[in-house]
């Protein structure tokens, strides 16, 4: 008997020892500090699975470097491309065609991103799914060089199948295609269309595929871009997936209409696009490709007097620094009027709380359009106790009734507009690859401020009054779910 006792009292404290150790990993290698105390507590009152659960999906990849090979190949194709490109991006900041108070943002990305600013771009903005693929299908058309796509939902279904018959047609042509699809975002794809792809020349990879022994790790950490680039000049970049769940005009039954926005960009900033896919498929493929002139038009000499500037904001589980987390922060602090933000998923930061509460107390316009139909009642709960502290403060918070709005867009005063793939929540700030593309233009923050009023329209502002006054029980519940919101 006392041996037994002397057992589990052993057992005990190498369960105290192995608690605390763990603790101090999670401090060290947790940059929030929100995600660090859900952890510990998670850890310390749930005992085995706690632990589990940070080895699981916990660990911080940027810092241990899981994606070193990637990191490896992307140095490489960096130093090629950001050398040639350096002394353009800032001529192009000494021109006057960005305002002033934008410096420091377009500064930050081109030295924590590497991504450098450019002219010479014809943007597009594309609203919902019926605007973006006829444009995308006719420049798939196009297409006499190469065609690389890049998405996180591809869908075996009709808007999959016109976009795979014209890589089917464009390979047999012999235009290089590579098609590359994330492994759980894409999960519905079948052999038989992989294999449709594979048997006319088209070049398919999964990223980072999901394997049973590292299946919690890997469904995690996951590319949420959608990138498409064709013969190095035409480049889409934005929310909308490859799905006809994107399109309100199939007309299919019970659809529910879908409001998303989307760019299509026709220069020089295509070429950082260009080089985020180089990354991301010499990462995954056994196919690798090397850097060439071909990939990389150079359209520098161009006149910029017309032409929009853009910047590509880009990151991940592989990157120094969050750029896009910091590049918002940075954008929301330089507003002087006004700032419309639209995402489905609204789980902001302390850091982005506390910069828009800045903002409404001093007076600017601050209007977020949120979903009035949401896809997840733990991450809508975890968005209340966000909107409850902003409406404390003024801000105005639109629900959007007309369906469910997946558009993930920012617009600052009158002169930056923001489209991308990454929502207002931890997961796109720490643990998915995501791009956005910041646009540098008073023409397109006016059409993508326009996209936002006829928004507004068929939304309904939440009475402040209203909100705040709901059941304590409700609250108490939006709290609790906040808690959770780093796993969310």
């Amino acid at each position: 008997m006392l041996r037994y006792m002397n057992w589990i009292i052993l057992g005990e404290i190498a369960y105290i020892v192995l608690v605390i150790f763990i603790i101090f990993r999670v401090l060290s290698d947790t940059r929030s500090s929100t995600k660090a105390l859900a952890y510990i507590l998670f850890i310390a009152f749930v005992p085995f699975l706690g632990m589990i659960f940070y080895f699981s999906v916990g660990i911080n990849y940027r810092k241990r470097k899981l994606y070193s090979k990637k990191i490896v190949e992307d140095e490489s194709l960096r130093q090629r491309l950001i050398q040639k490109m350096n002394a353009y991006s800032k001529t192009i900041s000494n021109s006057g065609l960005i305002a002033r108070k934008s410096e420091t943002l377009v500064e930050y990305i081109r030295r924590a991103g590497n991504s450098p600013l450019t002219a010479n771009n014809e943007v597009k903005l594309l609203i919902n799914g019926e605007e973006k693929f006829p444009e995308l299908l006719k420049e798939l058309e196009n297409a006499t060089s190469h065609i690389h796509i890049e998405y996180y939902i591809y869908e075996d279904d009709i808007t999959g199948n016109q976009v795979a018959d014209i890589l089917i047609k464009k390979a047999k042509q012999g235009v290089k295609v590579r098609f590359m699809y994330d492994d759980f975002g894409s999960h519905g794809l079948g052999r038989s269309f992989i294999k449709k792809l594979q048997d006319a020349g088209v070049q398919t990879a999964p990223f980072y595929k999901i394997k049973w022994f590292a299946l919690a790790s890997r469904l995690n950490y996951r590319n949420h871009r959608k990138i498409v680039v064709i013969d190095g000049m035409v480049g889409f970049v934005g929310g909308i997936n490859m799905s006809d769940r994107y399109r309100n005009d199939l007309k299919k039954e019970n659809h529910l209409y879908w409001r998303d926005t989307h760019l299509m960009i026709k220069g020089q900033a295509t070429a950082y696009l260009q080089y985020l896919f180089m990354g991301d498929w010499n990462f995954c493929s056994g196919t690798p490709f090397k850097y060439s002139e071909s990939y990389f038009i150079d359209s520098t000499k161009q006149d910029t007097i017309e032409s929009k500037v853009v910047q590509i904001a880009a990151s991940g589980p592989d990157s120094k620094q969050p750029v896009i987390f910091y590049s918002l922060l940075e954008a929301i602090s330089s507003a002087k009027k006004s700032i419309y933000i639209t995402s489905p998923y609204f789980i902001p930061d302390e850091s982005l709380m506390d910069v828009l509460i800045i903002a409404i107390q001093g007076g600017l316009d601050v209007k977020i359009i949120i979903p009035g139909i949401s896809d997840s009642k733990m991450v809508n709960a975890a968005a209340g106790a966000y909107y409850t502290e902003l409406l404390r403060f003024g801000a105005k918070i639109y629900r959007y009734d007309k369906g469910f709005i997946h558009a993930k867009t920012m617009v600052i005063d009158d002169d930056v507009a923001v489209v991308g793939s990454a929502n207002m929540d931890y997961r796109s700030f720490d643990l998915n690859f995501e791009v956005n593309a910041m646009v540098y233009s008073k023409n397109m923050a006016a059409q993508l401020t326009d996209a936002f009023e006829n928004d507004l329209k068929v939304s309904e502002l939440i009475d402040a009054k209203a909100w705040l006054a709901r059941p304590k029980y409700i609250h108490l519940w939006e709290k609790l779910v906040r808690l959770l919101s780093p796993f969310l």
